[in-house]
């Protein structure tokens, strides 16, 4: 029997969610949102029985044993958090938190009670053609050791006219392409190869800092740019560009894995290939509809499709046959969970320091909380530099 779900947040992933959720045969027993308002309309626009803006209502509730935490940055590790000890299981956007401190508290949690789920929403490693890239990596496509992997994604503006001042707007607060996008391309990084970044170097931007309805004392300090080298464990070098600068663009990614002898590469959601110096070919056609049905939505359909394999995957780890595995879920194994959230904070933070000191940062994953006067040192930092 598939559990009944929890969900907190009510932006446009959620509303986006919930019926890749009913597709597949997962009930949505309760919302939460800041406001009762804001929970009040989601419920009635989405059909979900009970709304609240209190977090034990929701965590509480007997028919409730899956989590989907959706809402701003901020509450991630307190509901992850509380939510595992309580017994549900847990699927939590991206980042991590608002920090590696927070990440740490997650992963710590996700430790102590191994038998629940407690995942990041990375979806895009359940993208057919990037789950196909990384078949060809291990089936040694390229015949010769990667060298390069460049990432180029421009997703268009994240604001637009008619959207207030929120957490999105706020880089201390979660916001900006480098956290809603980059995380996206380092995760997918290590999923591809399974190699992790020992240094990067980055120049993170701010280009649009007011807009018509956001103006006056609030600006937007979420950078709408970024760009970033990492080097990996074995010496790849990764190069990603993500802009969403660009107004009125459409989402656009091209991911290029390189090597001596030829490449591969994914464009939107088709994978092609070329070696030992012939013609590029079509290694994946993305030529299938969605399997789910979704409403009209901001999101990119790669991001969707690659949500609904996610959800797929996840009712599948709910079967009868797995549940008699001590929920040992082989369906999501190749889902992000909480200790790869702690390696991309890690990663950004790294990102965020090199583009403040001009120079490249080493990437150190937090093994300890720190103290509260460091902590503390940090917001202070990261504050000052966000209003200068």
């Amino acid at each position: 029997m598939l559990p009944g779900i929890g969900v907190f947040g009510t932006g446009p992933v959620v509303k986006v969610l919930v019926p890749i959720l009913r597709e597949n045969g997962f009930k949505i027993e309760a919302i939460w949102s800041r406001t009762v308002q804001d929970a009040q309309d989601a419920a009635k626009e989405l059909g979900i029985p009970f709304f609240t803006n209190k977090i034990d209502d929701v965590l509480l509730r007997k028919d409730v044993d899956l989590i989907f935490v959706l809402c701003p940055p901020n509450w991630h590790a307190q509901i992850s958090v509380k939510a595992l000890g309580i017994g549900k299981h847990i699927v939590c956007d991206k980042p991590a938190g608002l920090s590696q401190a927070d990440a740490l508290k997650m992963v710590r949690a996700g430790q102590y009670y191994p038998t629940l789920i407690s995942l990041i929403s990375h979806s895009f490693r359940f993208l057919p053609a990037f789950m196909h890239m990384k078949k060809a990596l291990k089936d040694n496509y390229l015949q010769s050791p990667i060298t390069l992997i460049d990432v180029r994604i421009q997703s268009g503006s994240l604001f637009t006219d008619s959207d207030a001042f929120d957490w999105k707007c706020d880089d201390t607060m979660g916001g900006g392409t480098l956290n809603l996008v980059g995380s996206h391309v380092v995760d997918l990084i290590t999923f591809l190869t399974g190699q992790k970044a020992v240094r990067v170097h980055g120049v993170v931007r701010t280009f649009t800092k007011n807009t018509d309805n956001i103006n006056g004392i609030r600006n937007i300090s979420a950078p709408d740019f970024c760009v970033f080298q990492m080097e990996l464990q074995d010496g790849v070098l990764v190069t990603a560009s993500l802009n969403s600068h660009t107004v009125g663009a459409g989402f656009q990614q091209e991911v290029t894995v390189c090597s001596s002898t030829g490449h591969l590469v994914v464009r939107g959601g088709d994978l092609f290939g070329r070696r030992n110096k012939g013609n590029e070919e079509v290694i994946y056609l993305d030529v299938e509809d969605l399997q789910c049905s979704v409403p009209n939505s901001i999101l990119p359909k790669t991001f969707v499709k690659g949500l609904c394999k996610m959800v797929s995957a996840l009712r599948e780890a709910f079967l009868p046959v797995n549940e008699k595995a001590g929920w040992v879920k082989e369906p999501v194994r190749s889902a992000a969970n909480f200790e790869d959230g702690l390696y991309v904070q890690a990663v950004l933070d790294a990102i965020r320091q090199s583009s403040r000191t001009r120079q490249w940062a080493k990437v150190s994953v937090m093994t300890e909380q720190p103290d509260q006067n460091e902590l503390l040192s940090a917001v202070v930092r990261r504050t000052a530099i966000s209003i200068s």
